[in-house]
């Protein structure tokens, strides 16, 4: 199995990320800024170089040195202490032939100038280039120079080494060095701070583990058997798994998420708006849904002191009583195991006393006659009830009568064909056992009195039929009987009736009574129950 991959932490794919932007960001502004520094450094020094040349030709010494043509060398000390003043790369001077009356290197003087870009300046134009001379390459700027009668008599040529302009650039350039340390230090800063913020409103947890635990809980949300309702404290529906929208769609369409209008539709929210008010949890509350009986949890979500929301957990209380049934009925098979174990060892301590008499041909005829009536009660009884649970529910019913003193019988002509329907071979074990246990009950103990069942089978319906001849049922009350709750016996009572009605209903079932107080009571019941081929 490949190695799982761990994802990077939220601090250095934040940082990484940050770093990536600002590294970006300051990379192209540094470009754009350094070619900008870079413009304004050349069009500096081209203005001062301009600035110089334009007062040289303007200087006495230099028009009145080309009117006398004087080539004694005043114009070139004149032009040597402006050059070195200013630090130039050269300061020369022509006549109209190109002819240098100055230069950095004297031998050259009298010598014609080098270079293209004195021509338009010979015919009185103004301009400046970058190119290379005799000295190198250089930024160079041309000024042509007039007499008194503004005719142009000569031009003067100031010359800047490209290494000044690179150098005065460079100079600039740590100013972009600074703001790109300065940039990068306060986004680093920055970052280290989200990363801190987002990790304390993430609780600490990185992005990957939220994301597993969002899906955890989405899983078990809508693995579990109850339905789960959460809101916020706005009263805005956030949470409603898969079991919730089962039991609610009853009550009407789930499009509206506020709590407030829902709650009138789904009263199992109403809980909800109380929590949210009071801040303290219900625990185990009861509501009519739609004719059907839910048992509700609802519990304040509280973080730092403060109700951030609430959260409803519900489920069918109709389900939660089955429950009841199915642990009631393990109670009475258990019951039913205890007795037939009593019977089994009261058999053999017959057994053992009387081989200790050494009485063999009688114990030979009592094992032959117990062993007979056994097999000749379970044997009637499979042959009218052929579906094995039924038949192991009615041995141990049989037994649990037996010691009450009653005797459970079957109707001669009955037939219980076997099912492969698990679900209605369950409902029907439920609810003949409910109806015996209260015919049990019902009689109190007294001995003497009798339970019979019968069973019809035809096309695909079973019908069935208990009836004791204990006290009967008061018509005062028989009314009620099938009403959620309802009970003589007390309180926690009165589920078992309801509850038959209810799962017979669900199969598409029925069942009705008929009762002589006194005399004969009998429950009618009628399933579905498709035999087996």
């Amino acid at each position: 199995m490949p190695k799982q991959r761990i994802p990077l932490k939220l601090s250095t794919t934040l940082t990484l990320m940050v770093s990536a932007i600002i590294a970006s960001v300051l990379l192209v502004v540094f470009a754009l800024f350094f070619v900008q520094m870079n413009q304004e450094g050349q069009d500096q020094l081209q203005q001062k170089a301009m600035a110089i040349a334009n007062t040289l030709a303007l200087s006495s010494t230099v028009v009145e040195g080309l009117e006398r043509q004087d080539h004694s060398g005043e114009i070139q000390r004149f032009a040597e202490q402006v050059r070195k003043q200013n630090e130039l790369l050269f300061v020369v001077v022509v006549d109209m032939k190109g002819i240098r009356y100055s230069h950095p290197k004297p031998w050259r003087i009298g010598q014609h100038f080098i270079g293209e870009d004195l021509e338009p300046a010979l015919h009185g134009k103004t301009n400046s280039a970058i190119t290379r001379g005799s000295l190198g390459p250089s930024l160079r700027v041309f000024v042509p120079v007039y007499d008194a009668q503004r005719q142009q008599i000569g031009v003067v040529s100031l010359g800047i080494a490209l290494d000044t302009v690179r150098r005065v650039v460079g100079e600039s350039r740590w100013i972009i060095y600074w703001t790109i340390a300065f940039a990068a230090l306060v986004g680093t800063l920055g970052t280290f701070f989200l990363v801190r913020a987002l990790k304390r409103i993430m609780l600490g947890f990185e992005p990957y583990e939220i994301s597993n635990l969002f899906e955890q809980r989405n899983a078990m949300l809508q693995s579990i058997k109850e339905g789960v309702i959460a809101v916020d404290n706005q009263s805005r529906i956030t949470i409603v798994n898969d079991e919730a929208k089962r039991l609610l769609r009853q009550c009407g369409p789930l499009e509206n998420l506020l709590l407030e209008s829902a709650s009138k539709h789904w009263p199992a929210l109403l809980h909800l708006a109380e929590v949210l008010a009071s801040g303290k949890p219900l625990r185990d509350r009861q509501i009519n849904f739609n004719g059907s009986e839910l048992l509700t949890n609802t519990v304040p979500v509280i973080v730092k002191g403060q109700v951030i929301g609430a959260i409803a957990t519900f489920r069918d209380k109709t389900e939660v009583s089955q429950l009841v049934q199915r642990l009631s009925g393990m109670a009475h098979y258990a019951d039913a195991l205890r007795v037939q174990s009593h019977e089994f060892m009261n058999k053999l301590h017959v057994i053992l006393g009387m081989l200790h008499m050494k009485a063999y041909q009688q114990l030979e005829n009592y094992i032959i006659n117990t062993a007979s009536n056994y097999q000749e009660e379970i044997g009637a009884l499979l042959r009218k009830i052929q579906s094995p649970e039924v038949a192991g529910f009615f041995i141990g019913k049989i037994s649990r009568a037996h010691e009450a003193g009653i005797e459970l019988t079957i109707d001669e002509a009955s037939l219980l064909p076997e099912t492969d329907d698990a679900e209605t071979t369950h409902v029907l074990i439920s609810v003949l056992g409910n109806l015996i246990e209260n015919a049990i009950d019902a009689i109190d103990g007294v001995e003497g009195h009798e339970i019979n069942l019968s069973f019809h089978h035809n096309e695909d319906r079973l019908h069935c039929i208990v009836s004791d001849d204990g006290p009967g049922i008061d018509p005062a009350i028989g009314a009620r009987i099938f009403e959620q709750g309802f009970s003589t016996k007390g309180p926690g009572r009165g589920i078992g009736l309801a509850l038959i009605r209810s799962s017979l209903e669900k199969l598409g079932g029925s069942i009705d009574f008929d009762s002589e107080p006194g005399e004969l009571t009998q429950f009618f019941v009628h399933i579905p129950y498709r035999a087996k081929d």
